[in-house]
């Protein structure tokens, strides 16, 4: 089912049908395979890239597509549809770009952005390490000054695109705090750890990245030093976004693909989305679907004029991978004997769920965000 959208202009809707168009002949038909294979499809990122779609929320000046986050967002969640290693991947780029375009100095930008967004290279987030997840204060990995530059040790974990990426947004601790840097894939020292075997997403690479005495200039640092955390969380209320679009993405493959089912299967001399036991099912899925995409959109909105949102995006990852995780269940039982085969597509979609609940900060991270605000009385 194809979903209407209100779009504020007529190129964003242009925009939105030319990702359709490459989702229905580019992107969709491999995913199976391609997933099934564990195949990275990097080819497809740079075509993606060459429709200047892995740049679409920066600044024109730097190569961006200057769209506003309730656009870009939308193209997130066309791209999960059709395969969400591809909108998660969409999604981690821009989280990796972020912390250049938002707090680096102008002659970083200039020397940075372009390359970063023009659609060949591909970024990766190292933030994550084996013993500090949700704890992200409590790293380890440290990058030590001196007069030239920075020595960077330690080990990042849960990276997506560890290995294939081409740039590496790095958070390390120094000695004035978490600092921000912009690792190149080519430095010296810099290596990675074999794949992660996933439930799902299996062609969406995850390693570990380890940097033995990998060596930065002092230009490789983003923002000032000591300000990584406040730069890191400000870069996850965006990536939250991006998760819950790809979540929104993801649960209307699976209700599409349930509810076309429950039409054409026919049970007692009816097709079975007529009797209850199923209809219901699926009415509860589509309003799931739908409350989940108006609350990012909600979110995004606010991002965009320049309000705080934090506290809505987290909002919006925690409500749209919950519903995404009962839909996919819930599509699964609707194809019966079929959903639980590798043929019909809903299982698949069912183990890429779970992940959604995990990544950008669990479900039981964003409870405690949202409880926090509620606490200070900031407002939501």
């Amino acid at each position: 089912m194809t979903v209407r959208r209100v779009l504020p202009t007529p190129e964003s809707r242009d925009l939105i049908d030319l990702v359709r168009e490459i989702v229905a002949r580019e992107v969709a038909p491999r995913a199976a395979a391609d997933e099934a294979a564990g195949r990275f499809p990097r080819e497809l990122f740079t075509l993606l890239g060459s429709s200047g779609l892995l740049a679409l929320p920066y600044p024109e000046e730097y190569g961006g597509g200057a769209q506003p986050y309730e656009v870009y967002l939308q193209v997130v969640e066309e791209l999960a549809a059709g395969w969400l290693a591809v909108g998660l991947g969409v999604s981690v780029h821009t989280l990796s770009c972020f912390p250049v375009a938002a707090y680096g100095g102008e002659g970083q930008r200039a020397a940075l952005l372009p390359a970063m967004l023009g659609g060949e290279l591909l970024g990766a987030y190292c933030l994550s390490e084996p013993q500090s997840g949700s704890d992200a204060a409590a790293m380890t990995t440290r990058a030590v000054a001196d007069e030239e530059g920075f020595t960077v040790d330690g080990v990042k974990a849960w990276t997506t695109h560890g290995g294939v990426a081409d740039f590496y947004t790095l958070l390390a601790r120094t000695e004035r705090g978490i600092s921000c840097f912009h690792v190149p894939a080519t430095a010296e020292g810099l290596s990675f750890g074999a794949r992660e075997k996933k439930m799902g997403m299996r062609s969406s690479p995850t390693a570990q990245v380890r940097f033995d005495a990998v060596r930065l200039g002092r230009d490789a640092l983003v923002g000032e030093e000591g300000d990584g955390f406040r730069i890191a969380m400000a870069a996850l209320d965006g990536g939250r976004l991006g998760i819950a679009a790809c979540a929104v993405g993801l649960a209307q493959a699976a209700f599409d693909a349930a509810s076309a089912y429950a039409r054409e299967r026919r049970q007692f001399g009816a097709p079975i989305v007529d009797f209850e036991g199923v209809g219901f099912m699926l009415a509860d899925m589509a309003t799931s679907i739908e409350a989940a995409r108006a609350l990012y959109l909600s979110a995004a909105r606010l991002r965009d004029a320049g309000r705080p949102y934090g506290t809505r995006a987290a909002m919006a990852k925690l409500f749209a991978t919950d519903a995404c995780m009962r839909v996919t269940t819930d599509a699964v039982q609707v194809l019966g004997g079929y959903g639980y085969v590798e043929e019909f597509g809903v299982e698949r979609h069912m183990r890429e769920a779970k992940a959604l609940q995990i990544v950008e900060g669990t479900n039981q991270i964003q409870r405690l965000v949202i409880g926090r605000a509620i606490g200070k009385g900031t407002g939501l």
